[in-house]
């Protein structure tokens, strides 16, 4: 007997689910329901990438071989999901894929942040052993849209029905039952089959939607008995047609989940679907019924597609929350406070992979260097390109004593009470150490007492491997420009050439790089063997005048003998001999380019523009002239990813470049920072420090860092100390290694209303910018309540928003509460920040500026050599280069025995050199060796390793 759909209006979506036989059951049609729930994903896919632009629902198929009926229902799948607004995709591996192959492909999917949901197509057509239970357990329980996973099984079986996903058959038959309007509650349901897919999840859900259910299965007797009793009929067994109409109760719910060929002559393939039920005989009894095809089987891919949209849904939630769950890690405070290390060892840090998440970076977003610190991914940028910034804070300092005023111990305390006091998602951006002086006297940069990174070892260790990566990318760009040289003078101009175009299998081509210097020379030929004599010269030619050379190997090592020395003084250089020097790793050109690259195709396009010398003609030479841009990046490929580790508290730190504030920039890198401003998001704080003083580093992290990142910082935080206030008062010398005279350890209220002035310099130096300066007076133990006093009070009254006296060296975010509210405070005024300069004066003006500007003098001297390089960087179109001034951090002034603020003084520029890749010119005021030496009693002399704990022994 044929059925009729009842001729209802379109618009009624319930009216076509529902089509009337002749006699009594109305057919439930899967093929409308899942049209219905597809058309509502599509609204909601649509909305979801409105709220969230540039995001879109994954959905990844994985299918090992290539069987046709896979295909097909792949295909199906792919299809719906396109229809929907799912950015679907086919991984289709081949049938020699092994289990393990198969294994991490799956781990890479679970760790892509853009998949959301994870099919494995079965069966796995392989011809290695697969164990599929395996595989279904190893696709993340939150990508498992199928439902396939233990975990998302179990969760149906004890009534979570809410937190995990629901298997798709067992849902869709769920939904068909629903919508036939059949109360559940308080009926009988028996399920015909026991599979994991299908018999047993539907099983439990009808049990936890509070109907009473009998399972049946092929030991079942008397089953067409227990069939006859049920108001609710699910049939997921196999066989074709076995459930008679005379099994059904009338009135019941038919849901046929069975789909079998049986063979039909009238087909033109010989053949025909039909489920588990004797459906012309069923349909006569029951009130609803499913068709085979077109009743189950469509709304298996409809709730496939609503979990794959659910599951994305969660996805956008967590990238649009503002809010980090952070958890925090308790101090153990004492007192008196215990040595750095003693402190940093008997906290235990999280694991990393908890702290990464806790942010919200995804599993493919960030690589593991062992258990406690991780690179993070650039590609974590694209994910968040459209969340807001958050708030930018950078920590300066005043002029310090040798023994340094604390200002990563303040940037560390600020973010921990950021975090864990006021609830505020907050990333402290900091500089790696260099060795050089760990290993000498100032020490490292992981702060100290109950406000530092941790682990405090690998910190100021080696970390990742950065400054090492660096030191090997500068050298090789060395031994390659002097073997230039030397491969100049000792070959003619063809077999100069055939060398660096040789013959590879009887044929020869220019590599990328080759091309772009014949693109420099205005050579459109591509044919290596295309060029004439005159063209073979200019290209092979560099003609480099050693006597231009500027590129200078380097070491992280305080090493003062490699100031000035001599190389090629072997026989085989033959005589190719000249005076060069060391620097220390951290002043490289190369260290700058990591911190001031946006990416790494800026990074690299930097380190092509390295210049390392001029050619004979006076014209610059090039990294990239030189053939070593790629090779110098392959070395920089992990260095340009920052290092994710925690404070003492548990709050994230980005750890990245290190470059020396009194020879360098001295700032961490913009890739840090903008990774950590979009992870914290608009109402969050990224606290970042600049090293030395404001006259050194906040001044170059504002007209040099914040131009190259067209960053907008939101407030200054100035660091004091009444130790350093009493030094510029005229208090005794302060040294390393040599007990405090009594000056600093009993109350001077006279020595510290002297020194105010060299405080009032610094603010009034952060006012320039048009920034809120929020004064942090970091506490020592000795300083008295009344010196602490005179300074917050004297502060506010010259200029300062806030002052504070803070106290995170000996109770962590605690003592640094009152500072993140100022900070708050300050960061809620609008930013009307402005650079110092502009980039269009000439090199001798903009130096001018800052002299007189922000150190304070009365005018610049420049010596005759300085000049003969201003007017040469001007010829060659490098003078609208913002300016990196070199200088003492001793005094603000060139001057380190000038303390306070001196005025009427003179600056003397002794020269000025040129760091092209970087993107400025270094001027160099003073005597400022850019290669520090060892003192007569360095660190070295109290570390030790004990080898059989591998505990590191002295280490601050």
């Amino acid at each position: 007997m044929k059925i009729r759909c009842l001729r209802l209006q379109a618009s009624s979506i319930a009216e076509r689910i529902f089509a009337m036989s002749d006699s009594v059951g109305q057919l439930l049609s899967g093929t409308e329901a899942a049209k219905d729930i597809r058309a509502k994903l599509t609204q909601e896919v649509a909305e979801l990438k409105q709220k969230v632009p540039g995001f879109a629902p994954g959905l990844s198929i994985v299918q090992v071989g290539g069987r046709e009926d896979s295909n097909v229902y792949i295909r199906m799948k792919i299809k719906a999901a396109s229809e929907i607004g799912i950015v679907a995709s086919h991984v289709k591996l081949p049938k020699s894929t092994t289990e393990s192959e198969l294994l991490q492909r799956l781990s890479e999917l679970n760790n892509d942040p853009n998949i959301h949901g994870i099919i494995v197509q079965m069966p796995l057509d392989s011809d290695n052993p697969i164990d599929s239970h395996l595989i279904t357990d190893s696709v993340s329980p939150d990508k498992d849209v199928d439902g396939l996973h233990t975990i998302n099984e179990g969760k149906v079986a004890i009534g979570d029905l809410e937190t995990g996903f629901l298997p798709c058959t067992p849902n869709g038959c769920m939904d068909l039952i629903k919508r036939s309007g059949v109360k559940i509650a308080g009926s009988d349901a028996v399920v015909i089959g026991r599979s994991k897919i299908v018999g047993t999840p539907v099983g439990e859900l009808l049990k936890w939607h509070h109907a009473t259910v009998t399972v049946c299965h092929s030991k079942t007797k008397d089953l067409d008995k227990k069939a006859a009793q049920a108001d609710i009929l699910v049939l997921g067994i196999g066989r074709p047609e076995m459930v008679k109409g005379s099994w059904i109760k009338p009135g019941a719910v038919v849901i046929d989940c069975g789909i079998n060929s049986i063979p039909d002559p009238t087909k033109k393939s010989g053949q025909r679907l039909v489920g588990d039920v004797a459906f012309e005989e069923a349909k006569k009894v029951a009130s609803f019924i499913t068709p085979v095809p077109g009743g189950v089987g469509p709304m298996t891919v409809a709730m496939l597609m609503k979990n794959t949209v659910l599951s994305a849904k969660k996805a956008a939630m967590r990238m649009m929350s503002l809010q980090w769950n952070i958890k925090s890690i308790p101090l153990k405070l004492q007192e008196p406070v215990p040595s750095d290390l003693a402190i940093a060892r008997a906290q235990i840090p999280k694991d990393i992979t908890q702290l990464a998440e806790e942010i919200g970076l995804g599993g493919s977003e960030y690589s593991l260097y062992g258990n406690k610190k991780a690179k993070v991914e650039l590609s974590s940028l694209k994910r968040f390109s459209n969340r807001k910034s958050g708030k930018l804070v950078v920590v300066a300092g005043i002029t310090p004593t040798p023994l340094g005023e604390g200002k990563s111990t303040t940037t560390f305390g600020l973010v921990q009470a950021l975090a864990v006091q006021k609830q505020k998602n907050s990333f402290a951006c900091v500089r790696q150490p260099s060795q050089g002086p760990t290993f000498g006297i100032k020490g490292g940069a992981a702060g100290g007492g109950y406000s530092q990174v941790i682990p405090m070892e690998d910190f100021n260790l080696h970390l990742t491997g950065d400054i090492h990566a660096i030191t090997a990318a500068n050298n090789l760009l060395a031994a390659q420009l002097d073997t230039r040289v030397f491969h100049e003078a000792t070959q003619s101009d063809l077999d100069l050439y055939n060398r660096l175009v040789p013959k590879k299998q009887g044929a020869r081509k220019f590599s990328n790089i080759q091309l772009r210097r014949l693109q420099k020379l205005g050579i459109s030929k591509t044919d290596p063997d295309s060029l004439t004599p005159d063209e073979i010269k200019r290209f092979a030619r560099l003609d480099i005048d050693p006597a231009t050379i500027t590129w200078e190997r380097v070491v992280d090592t305080n090493d003062r003998f490699l100031r000035k020395i001599t190389i090629g003084q072997s026989s085989t250089e033959k005589g190719h001999t000249r005076e060069t020097s060391f620097s220390i790793t951290v002043a490289s050109e190369i260290m700058a380019i990591l911190a001031l690259a946006n990416d790494c195709h800026d990074m690299k396009d930097r380190l092509g523009k390295i210049v390392v010398a001029l050619n004979r003609e006076g014209a610059p030479v090039t990294a990239d002239d030189l053939g070593a841009t790629g090779a110098m990046a392959i070395l920089l490929k992990d260095a340009i990813k920052p290092t994710l580790m925690q404070t003492l508290e548990g709050t994230p730190v980005l750890v990245h470049a290190g470059p020396f504030a009194n020879i360098a920039h001295g700032c961490s890198s913009i890739i840090a920072d903008h990774i950590a401003l979009k992870l914290v998001g608009e109402d969050g704080y990224v606290v970042t420090e600049a090293g030395f003083g404001s006259d050194i580093g906040m001044e170059k992290f504002f007209d040099i860092k914040c131009r190259f990142s067209k960053l907008v910082p939101n407030a200054v935080v100035l660091v004091t100390t009444v130790r350093a206030l009493k030094m510029h008062g005229g208090g005794p010398a302060v040294a390393p290694g040599i007990p405090l005279p009594k000056e600093y350890t009993e109350e001077n209220l006279e020595l510290v209303s002297k020194g105010l002035q060299n405080l009032y310099k610094h603010i009034s130096n952060g006012n320039k910018y048009c920034l809120p300066v929020v004064v942090a007076v970091n506490a020592f133990q000795s300083d008295s309540s009344a010196e602490l006093e005179l300074i917050k009070s004297s502060s506010v009254q010259n200029g300062a928003f806030k002052a504070v006296i803070c106290h995170h060296w000996a109770r962590g975010s605690e003592g640094a509460a009152d500072l993140a509210d100022a900070v708050i405070a300050a960061c809620q005024q609008p930013s009307k920040f402005k650079f110092l300069y502009d980039l269009d004066k000439s090199i001798l003006d903009k130096i001018t500026i800052i002299a007189k500007e922000i150190y304070g003098a009365d005018k610049v001297e420049v010596s005759e050599k300085a000049q003969q390089s201003m007017k040469e960087y001007t010829r060659l179109g490098y003078d609208k280069l913002p300016v990196c001034m070199a200088k003492t951090h001793l005094s603000l002034s060139a001057d380190p025995t000038l303390k306070g603020a001196p005025s009427g003084f003179s600056v003397r520029v002794r020269d000025v050199t040129l760091s092209a890749g970087a993107g400025f010119l270094v001027v160099l005021l003073g005597e400022i060796t850019k290669m520090p030496g060892l003192s007569t009693r360095p660190a070295i002399y109290d570390m030790d390793l004990d080898c059989d704990t591998e505990e590191i022994v002295g280490l601050f």
